[in-house]
């Protein structure tokens, strides 16, 4: 596919996940009731599981704490300084300013939508509910690594890897509802948000033109 073919479909792809976004966001603000429904739905099973089955808690908190955003911003730091020694520049930067950013993009807007967490969440958890810190973090951490590293694999290696880092977006996601510390709302937001933010970047940077 063309160069400018591919540029098109990127954009498409991110005005359709901040589509996404803005549709979760008026949702949760003018009280929608598929979004406010599936939204009070969720977080009431989700609390009801959790208190009738605590490995079910345990499970998903662990799943949130090994892939939570920190961790990607440190692997993401650690492969942003062997791209920079490799002299792939562009990987390098790709990864600092998606990555390494995502904790201040997720507070402001956090902050801008100020939405109270369920009140029948099963773990602590802090700051605003909107969008799901979680969800948006991993997204990019997982998309901006494999947006590195897949020029450098085999054909199979880019399958395997694509499938694993779509499962942990997936399963980190679902946590955040699983633990009732997020409404689905909350991770769609992020995930989507995540993605137009990452795509952004990707066609602005380049990173793959190191090479």
């Amino acid at each position: 596919m063309s160069a400018s073919g591919l540029r098109a479909k990127a954009l498409f792809s991110i005005a359709g996940a901040l589509g996404v976004y803005t549709l979760m966001l008026l949702g949760y603000r003018h009280g929608w009731v598929p979004v406010f429904t599936a939204d009070a739905f969720s977080v009431d099973v989700s609390h009801d599981i959790g208190l009738r089955f605590p490995a079910w808690v345990s499970f998903w908190h662990g799943v949130s704490t090994v892939f939570a955003p920190p961790v990607f911003r440190v692997l993401a730091m650690f492969a942003a300084i062997v791209a920079a020694w490799r002299r792939r520049l562009r990987a390098a930067l790709f990864l600092l300013v998606t990555v390494e950013a995502t904790g201040w993009i997720t507070q402001a807007v956090k902050d801008s939508v100020d939405r109270r967490r369920p009140m029948t969440a099963l773990v602590e958890a802090t700051s605003s509910s909107f969008p799901s810190g979680h969800a948006l973090g991993v997204m990019v951490g997982v998309g901006a690594l494999l947006v590195v590293a897949l020029p450098m694999l085999r054909r199979h290696a880019r399958v395997t890897a694509v499938c694993v880092g779509a499962l942990v977006v997936a399963a980190v996601g679902v946590s955040r509802v699983a633990l009732a510390v997020h409404y689905p709302s909350d991770v769609l937001a992020g995930w989507s948000l995540g993605w137009a933010y990452l795509c952004g970047w990707a066609l602005v940077l380049k990173p793959w033109a190191d090479r």
